[in-house]
Order: structure tokens, then C-alpha cells, then sequence
């Protein structure tokens, strides 16, 4: 990426249009593109590597099992043990 100018044309997700686009770049740090801009609707916004962010749905997955994850102690998560199945013998109808 070390050839890159401002003004050139990168891919890029937009999040306004909601798909990957061709966008110019705004501003570059050190050797990395910083900002673009969609050539599509015009919306400024970081770079994203081409990345979708997350959606809504799977935040709130992300959450809801971290809050599972922290409820479960170290100390119980170990001891407890599946309780071994007993079997059962059916007995067969035999016809005669």
C-alpha cells in the first residue's frame, strides 16, 4: 500500500449504500489509508478494509454469550459432570 496517493481509487464497504464500492482516499497516516470517500453517494467514513461491520444481530449474540460466560464460575464449570445414563432393558414381545 506504499503507493498509494490521495485521490486514488480503493474498494471499500460503504455503510451508507451498504456495499463494497469504489471510493477515493481522503487521508493517509504514516503508510496506511486513514479515510475514503464513496464515489457512489459521497459519504466520508474510515477505512474498513473492505470489511462489513458486524450487524445488530450479532452483537447482541456476542453479549448475550459473554454474559453466559461470566456467570459460569471457573470452579463449578469443571466439577460438574454429565450423570451417566442408565440403560434400560427393553423387554421384547415375542409372538408365538
Amino acid at each position: 500500500m506504499s503507493d498509494l496517493r490521495l485521490g486514488d481509487t480503493i474498494d471499500d464497504f460503504c455503510v451508507k449504500c451498504k456495499r463494497l464500492t469504489n471510493h477515493a482516499i481522503v487521508s493517509i497516516v504514516g503508510q496506511q489509508v486513514a479515510k475514503v470517500r464513496c464515489r457512489t453517494c459521497y459519504h466520508d467514513h474510515d477505512y474498513r478494509h473492505e470489511q462489513p461491520p458486524p450487524s445488530k444481530k450479532d452483537l447482541k449474540k456476542q453479549e448475550l454469550f459473554a454474559q453466559v460466560l461470566a456467570s459460569v464460575s471457573p470452579e463449578t464449570a469443571g466439577t460438574a459432570e454429565a450423570p451417566e445414563e442408565k440403560k434400560k432393558t427393553k423387554a421384547r414381545k415375542t409372538t408365538g
